[in-house]
C-alpha cells in the first residue's frame, strides 16, 4: 500500500479551491506549489509578458516546517524579493490553518 503524505494531500485540496474554473482564465492564471517535505513554495503560473506561449512561476508564499518545534512558519515575499516572516500569524502546527490565512490574505501580502 502506498504511503500518503497528509501535507501533500492538504496542498492539493487547497489548490483546487483557489484555481480558476474558467479555461480562458486558467490559461492566463493558475496556481502551483513545490514541496520537499520541509519547505512549501506556493506560486502563480502566468504567461511571460512578452512571450505568451512561455509560462513563469511567480512565488507568493513560503511555508517552512521546523521539526524541533513541530510547527510551520509562514513567510511572504516583499517587493525587493526577500522573504519575511508573516505577522501577526507567524506559525502553527496545523498546515490547513496556515493555508486559510494565505487564502484570506487579511493584510494583502500574498495577492496584493
Amino acid at each position: 500500500m502506498a504511503k500518503v503524505d497528509i501535507n501533500e494531500f492538504t496542498l492539493k485540496k487547497h489548490l483546487q479551491t483557489i484555481r480558476p474554473t474558467d479555461p480562458q482564465i486558467l490559461n492566463q492564471l493558475d496556481f502551483g506549489y513545490t514541496y520537499d517535505g520541509k519547505v512549501i513554495l506556493l506560486f502563480e503560473i502566468r504567461p511571460v509578458w512578452n512571450k505568451i506561449n512561455e509560462k513563469q512561476n511567480i512565488p507568493y508564499a513560503k511555508i517552512k516546517y521546523y521539526k524541533t518545534k513541530k510547527e510551520w512558519k509562514l513567510y511572504w515575499m516583499r517587493a525587493n524579493g526577500n522573504w519575511e516572516l508573516y505577522q501577526p500569524f507567524p506559525q502553527s502546527s496545523n498546515l490547513q490553518q496556515i493555508l486559510e490565512v494565505i487564502k484570506e490574505d487579511k493584510h494583502h501580502c500574498f495577492f496584493g
